[in-house]
């Protein structure tokens, strides 16, 4: 006689477990992925997608009116900007503005947040004054300073000319400009640092200046030696953000010109930015495969910005 195929109850009894078990499983092999696909969504399509076709029409030559029409060019765009004298000028631009105005406000920002790390009455009020410039408009502050700088009926040169200074045409001379316009990113962006260097000066314990106190340190002297260090990795943060906001730079000078100067930076492009070199190449001179370019080498550029630091970082704590 044949062997028949018998199920066992135990069997039957598993199987049964299996599936009650499934959404289970799912739930934890599947759920956390359903989580995060939106962000990897998102990231796709805003992000990598542009940047990646950015790069693709930089290859080309293509002009804004015909965007679907495209000429191969290799690597013939990059060498031309390599060899324009704009490019290294908005470059040295950038640098200068950037220098001029990120070291002058995170310093600033650090002084104003020990200065508000202390009990003071209305401390919540100086909080939010410190914030009310990063919350305003860039267009509009930047208007209201390009009118303080107006070289006839500023209110910068009616000062400068009670000192007896002779008026200061900030806008045609390339240091004046480049002045003017780090003030505006000063007045802006202090107040925000402001406050990343007061949470972190909050989160060290105050058992450290207890400490330090005891064995005789002044407040200067708890400032560098207990503060500074404290805070250390939030100032390499704010260094780095503002370092990539100079490099973006954009809404200031182009607001600065007053017109068609705001976009070459000047008549003889004394403050033009990398940013608005990315624009006059687009949107003026129409030819956006220039344009992409000009975006890739600011990508590139903060990418190399990136290794350096990373580098000196490696180097300073190996020493230290």
């Amino acid at each position: 006689m044949p062997a028949v195929a018998t199920r066992s109850p135990a069997s039957g009894a598993e199987g049964r477990r299996r599936w009650r078990d499934l959404p289970h499983r799912l739930d934890l092999g599947v759920a956390p992925y359903a989580f995060i696909a939106p962000f990897f969504v998102i990231f796709a399509a805003f992000s990598a997608y542009p940047l990646i076709y950015t790069l693709w029409v930089s290859l080309h030559r293509v002009e804004l009116a015909t965007m679907d029409s495209m000429e191969w060019l290799a690597l013939d765009n990059y060498t031309a900007l390599w060899n324009d004298d704009r490019f290294w000028n908005a470059l040295g631009n950038t640098f200068t503005i950037g220098v001029l105005s990120t070291v002058p406000q995170l310093l600033m920002a650090l002084g104003l947040a020990h200065l508000l790390n202390y009990r003071l009455r209305g401390s919540a009020f100086f909080r939010v004054a410190a914030l009310t410039p990063y919350a305003t408009s860039v267009g509009a502050a930047a208007l209201v300073f390009t009118m303080l700088f107006e070289r006839d009926f500023g209110m910068i040169n009616w000062g400068l000319s009670l000192f007896g200074f002779d008026h200061v045409d900030w806008e045609s001379q390339k240091w004046p400009a480049q002045f003017a316009i780090s003030t505006m990113v000063i007045w802006r962006w202090t107040g925000y640092n402001a406050l990343l260097y007061l949470a972190a000066m909050q989160a060290i314990p105050r058992e450290r200046y207890e400490a330090a106190a005891i064995d005789g340190a002044s407040r200067w002297q708890q400032f560098l030696r207990v503060t500074i260090p404290g805070i250390r990795p939030t100032i390499v943060f704010t260094i780095v953000l503002s370092t990539i906001g100079a490099t973006q730079l954009f809404g200031e000078p182009l607001i600065f010109g007053q017109g068609v100067n705001g976009i070459t930076g000047g008549a003889d492009n004394q403050y033009q930015t990398l940013g608005l070199l990315l624009y006059e190449e687009g949107w003026r001179n129409y030819q956006m495969g220039r344009a992409a370019t000009v975006a890739w080498a600011m990508f590139l550029l903060l990418i190399l910005l990136f290794v350096l630091h990373r580098v000196l970082r490696r180097v300073l704590s190996r020493r230290a």
